[in-house]
């Protein structure tokens, strides 16, 4: 077993090996930033596997948007639960086929037993995660299904909104404050979710419907990858009372590696230092806890610094973490163990 093996809270895999003529997820390559051969080289015990419908032919991101001191990325447009739900089963289906073909080497994980087992034994576990609510229907006939079979994580949205509240835009600088709250299937759903022991993930929610999720649910709050707004004002990032928030609740953000979640200036360059992550996970450790505080790369979904690079970057991170001053203990639970605790205390 590695020492510390990273869960991670997030990446988008599915979508890039969907989308692209990738090599295969069992072929060590250089294409994306997760395949097996490199994860397991370089102690990615697994994580949430992302399935993610994108706008069709919007491709536009903040480079596309620039403003005098920033940039501002417009919504995108609603998409219908029908092709959501169309492309949601596709992305499953490629996850369950990832374990079929893997020959016991990754696993699709239910339960939070299931899950130590594989961080363990070093078997990648998996969990299916949506990204964005749109296939799930008001009346939560899809989310049982899905729920049936495996869906354990939730986001409500991604930055765009749907028949259940509104995601932040890609904006800097800005608050995350910048729309209106859940609407009531909105609230219903964190309510289902509850009872079904799905964990929600408040990433790409908006502020207010980030404290509607926070005044209803019964389980711990998460963000599966955002940072410290205090540190970079991106509209994507949380605030002090946020985190505040999921601490009180015993949750736990993940920090994300895009690049411009992690820098002051919120700048799109990927020339920056392992030390730009592992300001974010000392802010939130030192200020809110470590029981708190997670990483969650967004690899294959995002443009991450070239100091890190892709999965085989891990190791040095976990150094500059050491460096800084974190225990064994301490990065146990940075690594995986507060996830661990997270889900144990979400699912049923």
């Amino acid at each position: 077993m590695t020492t510390h093996p990273i869960f991670d809270g997030h990446n988008d895999t599915l979508l890039r090996l969907q989308m692209s003529n990738a090599p295969s997820f069992f072929t060590e390559s250089s294409a994306g930033h997760i395949d097996l051969p490199r994860a397991q080289k370089s102690g990615l015990g697994g994580g949430f596997f992302a399935v993610f419908t994108p706008n069709e032919n919007d491709n536009a991101g903040p480079e596309d948007h620039l403003t005098e001191n920033g940039y501002d990325v417009p919504l995108p447009s609603p998409i219908s639960q029908e092709r959501a739900l169309d492309f949601t089963n596709a992305l499953a289906a490629r996850l369950f086929k990832l374990e079929s073909e893997a020959r016991g080497q990754l696993k699709v994980v239910r339960t939070a037993e299931e899950l130590k087992h594989c961080l363990q034994n070093d078997i990648m576990a998996a969990i299916f995660h949506i990204e964005g609510a749109e296939a799930i229907d008001t009346n939560f006939d899809a989310l049982h299904v899905l729920y049936q079979a495996g869906l354990r994580s939730l986001g409500i949205v991604w930055s765009r909104p749907n028949a259940y509240g509104e995601g932040v835009p890609f904006r800097y600088p800005s608050s995350p404050d910048t729309g209106p709250g859940l609407t009531d299937d909105g609230k219903a759903l964190v309510r289902e979710c509850n009872k079904l022991g799905i964990m929600i993930d408040t990433t790409h929610l908006n502020e207010k419907g980030f404290w509607d999720v926070a005044a209803i649910t019964e389980a711990p709050l998460v963000a599966t990858h955002s940072n410290a707004h205090t540190i970079s004002p991106i509209a994507r990032n949380l605030t002090d009372n946020q985190l505040e928030a999921i601490a009180e609740s015993n949750g736990v953000a993940g920090i994300n590696y895009a690049v411009n979640m992690l820098r002051e200036d919120g700048g799109l360059e990927t020339d920056i230092s392992l030390d730009k992550i592992v300001r974010h996970v000392a802010y939130i450790a030192e200020k809110f806890g470590v029981d708190h505080v997670a990483l969650g790369s967004d690899f294959d979904g995002t443009s991450v610094p070239d100091s890190l690079k892709d999965v085989t970057g891990l190791p040095n991170l976990l150094e500059r973490l050491k460096a800084h001053g974190f225990h064994d203990d301490e990065l146990q639970k940075i690594t995986h163990g507060n996830w661990v605790r997270v889900l144990e205390e979400t699912w049923k």
